[in-house]
């Protein structure tokens, strides 16, 4: 066996072992590698004193303390599932249905994941066309929000998100109802067929489509997009994957966006774990009388979120400062011709014709102003190349 399908195994055997976000299980795979780590975890290699004060050293690093040996606890929790352990076969099961299992080793891994330190998933296991590799930080938005969403917390999601694909950025979000699943429908709605538009990043194994009554969405974001996980095929959604998953959702995103969420409310951990990992936070207002726009308004009030009411505001905060174009300029449209002239330099530039050339007397009869008045904004608009000599002295407007 290659080293490279070892490594694979080894990390897709860990995964089933290990609940999301287990610090002692990373940090054992950190310090004795996952091929290793896997030998240790079935008993084939004693985790002795070195390994136990490596290990915690990890941890303390990462900020995690505590007393005991924490490996030797942690050994008596993973017992249990060692005897299921058959990676060969669930990697043989995903590939069939066209999945695969990207690791940390894979040049394809998201360098994003790795702001999450000791938190970094084992693997991920992916649903999708991954010849394209997932898109850069720099034009990923996450946005999520209530699974009860009101008409106007999906009519924005829509615009968001159709507007972000649009400018060529990707949404990541959860796959639920509400707010993600809108946000995953309006991504691909909006996209060609030359990019890949949006990432659902599941709380289940990615071989599962839930919740059942999105099947239909979640295989067109499979087929189209990336549909992943970090828990194995087979695996359920608990509370804790939920919870887990958020910090995936947040790390993927440059900025995450919060279009609606209640007081206490999912959305808001993965917000919390966006601002802990400094990405940006958004949040769109909603109703001061709507419950489903409270969580968002929170965030507002704490200063946890910039506000923002459109997709040219969120890439204006996901991206780094002058890289974005303008929001006011994007909402406004192209700069009109008129745009930062005078009221005097206006009118002339209405009374000249578009074909044939106007006399300065005639321009000053039907501007209504005088003839040096017109001379020196003749210049003027000739400087800002709108107007033009068509002869010794007539003038016409120039055309676009």
């Amino acid at each position: 066996m290659s080293g490279a399908s070892r490594l694979l195994q080894a990390r897709a055997a860990l995964s089933r072992v290990f609940e999301p976000s287990d610090n002692v299980g990373l940090a054992l795979v950190e310090a004795a590698g996952p091929v290793d780590a896997l030998r240790v975890v079935r008993g084939e290699i004693s985790p002795g004193q070195e390994l136990g004060n490596s290990v915690a050293g990890v941890l303390a690093a990462g900020g995690i303390s505590g007393r005991g040996n924490r490996l030797s606890e942690a050994m008596q929790r993973w017992t249990p599932r060692i005897g299921d352990l058959a990676p060969e076969r669930d990697l043989a099961a995903f590939a069939r249905l066209g999945g695969e299992l990207l690791i940390p080793e894979d040049p394809r891994w998201p360098g994003a994941l790795r702001d999450l330190g000791l938190g970094m998933p084992l693997c991920l296991w992916v649903r999708g066309n991954l010849e394209r590799g997932l898109p850069e930080l720099g034009s990923t938005a996450a946005v999520v929000g209530s699974r009860d969403s009101t008409g106007y917390g999906v009519s924005v999601t829509g615009d968001l998100a159709a507007g972000l694909v649009t400018r060529g950025w990707a949404v990541v979000s959860g796959g639920a109802y509400g707010i993600d699943a809108q946000a995953h429908r309006a991504a691909l709605a909006a996209a060609g067929t030359d990019r890949m538009p949006t990432i659902a990043v599941m709380a289940c194994g990615s071989d599962r489509y839930y919740p059942a009554g999105n099947e239909d969405l979640l295989r067109a974001v499979a087929a189209r997009g990336l549909l992943l996980s970090e828990v194995p095929p087979g695996s359920a959604p608990t509370r804790w994957r939920f919870l887990q998953r958020n910090r995936i959702i947040a790390a993927l995103g440059a900025v995450t966006v919060v279009v609606e969420a209640r007081w206490r409310s999912g959305a808001l951990n993965t917000a919390h774990h966006a601002a802990a990992l400094g990405r940006e936070v958004g949040a769109v207002p909603g109703s001061v009388y709507s419950a489903n726009s409270a969580g968002c308004h929170r965030l507002l009030r704490d200063g946890s979120a910039v506000c923002v009411t459109d997709a040219a505001e969120v890439i204006e905060l996901g991206s780094p400062i002058g890289a974005a174009d303008d929001p006011e300029a994007a909402r406004e449209g192209p700069k009109a011709a008129h745009d930062g002239l005078t009221i005097e330099d206006i009118l002339l530039l209405d009374a000249l014709p578009l074909r044939t050339g106007s006399a300065v007397g005639k321009l000053a009869t039907v501007a209504g102003l005088s003839i040096p008045a017109v001379r020196a904004g003749l210049a003027r608009l000739e400087l800002e190349d709108l107007a033009v000599r068509d002869g010794p002295d007539t003038w016409r407007r120039r055309r676009k």
